[in-house]
């Protein structure tokens, strides 16, 4: 349980730091934690796509055959997505039996799946209760609580975007989130700080 905690507060954490922040005041249960990190992931996920040029989606940080580009990159938080949010809805994973890391090879293609992949979860999030947040629901062979799976690609989706970070800095551009906290402070012009 002291794990599960500890967990929770962290993706808390990352909700506040993304920019889903409550109003002052206002008590956050499961549901709205959820929701707020949510909304955090997908405005810094589809921010980091936009933000690099098409030129650049096929880039990656070396030579190893196993490091993605950053297309696939955006691709495959699009597969956690469908993947994650077809479990909580207790459909078929629209990307089932599809490579999309594979299949795309333009900025256009790679963003237009995230932005399918956030609108096919936006329903699971915002149907989300403190209820149904600990009923269970299969994910491949388990049998775990909904919100463990949603925390779970919101936890992915973190990861993925630091990953996405690294593509960014290393082409000069500097992170949606990085900005916006620049911006907040009044440093909008001091760049990769």
């Amino acid at each position: 349980m002291k794990d599960v905690t500890w967990f929770v507060f962290s993706v808390l954490l990352l909700a506040s730091v993304a920019g889903g922040q409550p109003a002052a005041g206002r008590t956050v249960g499961l549901a709205l934690g959820l929701q707020l990190s949510y909304v955090g992931s997908k405005a810094n996920l589809t921010a980091e796509a936009e933000k690099m040029p098409d030129a650049d989606f096929g880039f990656k940080p070396g030579s190893m055959p196993e490091v993605r580009t950053f297309g696939q990159v955006v691709a495959h938080v699009a597969a956690g997505l469908f993947g994650t949010c077809a479990a909580v809805k207790g459909v078929p994973d629209p990307a089932q039996g599809r490579s999309l890391e594979q299949e795309f090879k333009t900025k256009a293609e790679f963003v237009k799946v995230l932005a399918d992949s956030f609108a096919f979860c936006d329903d699971v999030f915002s149907s989300t209760t403190d209820e149904n947040a600990v009923v269970f629901i299969r994910q491949g062979p388990n049998e775990i609580t909904r919100a463990m799976a949603l925390y779970g690609l919101l936890a992915h989706n973190s990861e993925m975007y630091g990953i996405g970070t690294v593509y960014l800095r290393l082409k000069g551009i500097v992170p949606p989130s990085t900005e916006r906290q620049n911006a907040a402070r009044g440093r909008a012009g001091r760049g990769n700080q």
